[in-house]
């Protein structure tokens, strides 16, 4: 392909305002807070340049007195249940892995309990309902076209996957809020109910001997249920990029990257050069990466992230060498590897961790205080836990 080939794709690819088509991390939490009830129902849908914007701006703007006026908190909306909800839009819409991490914190803001196994649990209930981006066929416009997140609502709280009877902040509950929304005859975004395109929720967590707190995987796209393969083991996202596009990655390895987690980074980097790249090289079906980072919400295929505990804090992953077999297996939910539990004593008996990139500033003290991505990577406060 030439400069001048790429340009003319480039320019039909984004051909105005407005970014993140799909239902990547951006759409996922505008998703989430309509239906934990924090936005108003369609209001977030509306393409970038739609004169329905100005509208939205208006109402918003209106709505912002109103709730000083009612004296409404956050903390008034977001319960127990909320949560639940924007989890099952998640779930439903094959939403981006970053939710996990928002969502959990703020619920620990919130000071309501949610764990990666609430997570699992809704997500494992709630069927795939939506057709979006990056694993299916739509993007967000196309949502807005369908009637918007409105009709999502309506679905999930007929069949029971979401409670309608949750506090928004318009003052009405997400079922009143959500009935107003009209479907578009004959779109194709949204699943009639009953016919769902999976019978799952597009987020999974997986245990194992390499990650004994928790990760997370997109399975909304995945339809490669065991991957086994030997580690290619990288201390950084930049070293993992250079053996993507030098070729140096085969059919059947596990790209491992380790030292980009909350503390490790320090900061939790996305992923997306890597993952990106390796789809590029043709290896999206045939290689699998697991890292203590996070991704883009546009990764997809066989990525596990937020692997915890991360390397920095001494988690398998520190002591992963190249050529040990890794399985990831998500009819089981577990990503483990075959080398022997007294051979990996051995080695984070012997190991060290390797010096912090930041000594001073904000960095240092953001990786000495922030928590496991387990916990959603939130900053510890004195007393520390």
């Amino acid at each position: 392909m030439s400069d001048e080939d790429l340009r003319e794709l480039e320019n039909v690819a984004c051909p105005g305002p407005g970014a993140c088509g799909g239902q990547y991390t951006a759409n996922t939490m505008a998703t989430v807070m309509e239906f934990i009830g924090l936005a108003p129902i369609n209001s977030a849908s509306v393409p970038a340049v739609d004169q329905r914007k100005d509208e939205v701006a208006l109402r918003c703007g209106e709505l912002i007195l109103d709730v000083l006026k009612r004296d409404l908190k956050p903390r008034d909306i977001a319960t127990r249940e909320a949560f639940e909800n924007a989890l099952v839009s998640v779930a439903t819409t094959g939403g981006s892995t970053n939710a996990v991490l928002h969502l959990m914190a703020m619920a620990r803001e919130a000071g309501v309990p949610f764990t990666l196994d609430d997570i699992n649990a809704i997500s494992a209930r709630t069927p795939l309902y939506v057709d979006l981006m990056p694993g299916g066929r739509y993007t967000a416009v196309e949502i807005d076209r369908a009637g918007g997140i409105g009709v999502i609502a309506q679905r999930m709280i007929e069949s029971g996957h979401a409670k309608g009877n949750t506090l928004t902040v318009t003052g009405i509950t997400l079922a009143e809020a959500a009935s107003v929304a009209v479907e578009t005859p004959g779109q194709d975004v949204i699943r009639p109910l009953g016919k769902p395109i999976k019978p799952f929720g597009g987020l999974m967590i997986m245990y194992g001997n390499l990650a004994p707190e928790g990760s997370v995987i997109k399975v909304a796209s995945n339809d490669v249920p065991v991957h086994r393969g030997p580690a290619r083991v990288f201390n950084s996202e930049e070293e993992a990029m250079a053996a993507v596009t030098g070729g140096q990655i085969k059919p059947g390895d596990v790209v491992v990257i380790r030292y980009e987690g909350p503390r490790g980074g320090p900061g939790m980097r996305e992923m997306l050069g890597v993952t990106a790249a390796i789809v590029g090289e043709g290896l999206g079906q045939s290689v699998a990466l697991i890292t203590d980072g996070r991704f883009s919400g546009a990764t997809r295929g066989m990525m596990v992230g937020h692997v915890a505990p991360e390397a920095a804090r001494g988690g398998p992953l520190a002591v992963l060498e190249d050529g040990d077999e890794i399985s990831i297996d998500l009819e089981q939910r577990r990503i483990d590897t075959t080398v022997p539990a007294e051979v990996m004593q051995q080695r984070l008996a012997a190991w060290q961790p390797p010096a912090p990139r930041y000594t001073t500033g904000v960095f240092a003290r953001y990786a000495a205080l922030v928590s496991s991505a387990s916990e959603g990577a939130v900053l510890r406060t004195p007393p520390f836990e």
